[in-house]
């Protein structure tokens, strides 16, 4: 397994897990290299590539999954390097979306080959594996239920926020896809947070993982949601179902969001913090090849 090598940043999460990586990595034949500082990940992955290595696993949370993905990029390696995950963040959301939930079943991974090709994001010119998200969004997890997100998901965070945050003003937003070419657009209004998903679907029936693998984003619009009782998880319900008035719901290969506002609109790809008033997305089919756990499903059903 010398053609691997794992990208570490210690920091990650607890930053108590060096130990564990290590032995196992040592067990299994695979390089370390440690990022150290800011920018260490881009500089490792791209001597990575330039040193052959076949597999580059990414040793950290979301942001370093970006990293070593941004990494892949600048070098135009995607038909070289197949891209590994140890989950060793806080939250390793797109980690789950894979079925690599910790450190054992994420070397079992990486031992047993597993690989599927799947979409990427490109944000302009940014990649992102798990999703883009603008405006209103949850900075923390922790406040969230467990219970809340088992009944709707990604949209709970949204919840948690709006229930935290009184003074947010709503995004004035024009979006235009594929099929609007330069006729009506896709959608326009006022929306709380506008939630693109490659990896993360935010669906209202505690789904989470979208189809990958089928050149399409997951697209949800939270609209401008009346001042009512948000501490009511039944109106919640209502408001954020399935068929709910204030939520907007389609896929598109391509999207253009345009704001309103003098003020850029923040937007974090897989967990990074970037603003822009405009920004295109656009799906690169087939792009990524990646290894993934068992709960991996190619096909999910989508809602």
């Amino acid at each position: 397994m010398a053609d691997t090598v794992i990208i570490y940043n210690p920091q990650s999460g607890s930053g108590s897990h060096a130990d564990e990586v290590e032995s196992r990595a040592d067990l299994s034949g695979y390089t370390i290299e440690r990022s150290e500082r800011a920018g260490d990940v881009l500089t490792l992955t791209r001597e990575a590539v330039e040193a052959g290595y076949s597999t580059i696993v990414a040793g950290g949370g979301d942001g370093t999954v970006n990293e070593v993905v941004q990494g892949i990029d600048r070098a135009d390696a995607f038909d070289d390097v197949t891209l590994g995950i140890l989950p060793l963040g806080t939250g390793n959301n797109f980690a789950k979306q894979i079925g690599i939930t910790d450190l054992e079943t994420a070397y079992t991974a990486l031992d047993d080959g597993v690989q599927r090709t799947i979409d990427l994001g490109m944000a302009t010119d940014r990649p992102f594996v798990n999703s883009c998200v603008g405006g209103l969004t949850a900075t923390s997890s922790d406040e969230t239920s467990g219970e809340l997100k088992s009944r709707i998901g990604g949209l709970a965070y949204v919840l948690t926020t709006l229930r935290t945050v009184t003074d947010f003003e709503p995004l004035e937003l024009t979006i235009d896809n594929e099929a609007s070419d330069g006729g009506t657009p896709a959608w326009s209004g006022e929306a709380f947070c506008v939630m693109v998903g490659n990896g993360r679907q935010f669906a209202a029936d505690g789904t989470t993982q979208a189809n990958m693998e089928d050149g399409l984003f997951e697209v949800v619009i939270v609209r401008d949601v009346p001042a009512i009782d948000l501490m009511s998880d039944t109106v919640l319900e209502r408001l954020f179902g399935q068929d709910s008035a204030h939520i907007d719901r389609f896929q598109a290969a391509s999207l253009e969001i345009m704001s309103h506002s003098s003020e850029p609109v923040r937007f974090s790809l897989d967990g990074e913090i970037i603003q822009r008033r405009d920004l295109t997305l656009d799906v690169r089919p087939n792009t990524l090849r990646l290894v993934v756990g068992e709960g991996y499903d190619p096909t999910p059903t989508d809602t």
